[in-house]
């Protein structure tokens, strides 16, 4: 469930804030007149959003690109450019 405050309470109840979004792991909305207006998240949340964002991103991308070529690569081909590219073995 969201956790809704309005925005005086940054000023007023910042320890609680932050103690909330740090144990939680979950954002605090923020309204200011009873609208949104802000959103408080620990570092290690907003850290977390960025990589999952990243790695949709690069999802979706090679999904476009995979509708835009016919090629393929099967699970060896895959593990071996791996390997290569992280300077392992390689795969017989």
């Amino acid at each position: 469930m969201k956790l809704i405050r309005p925005v005086s309470d940054l000023r007023n109840n910042f320890a609680d804030i932050s103690k909330t979004v740090h144990e939680t792991a979950q954002p605090v909305f923020l309204t200011k007149n009873g609208y949104g207006d802000m959103v408080v998240m620990s570092m290690e949340a907003f850290e977390s959003l960025q990589f999952e964002s990243e790695i949709y991103f690069k999802l979706q991308a090679a999904e476009q690109e995979a509708e835009l070529t016919g090629q393929r690569y099967s699970p060896k081909e895959v593990l071996q450019a791996m390997r290569e590219a992280i300077g392992g073995e390689q795969v017989v």
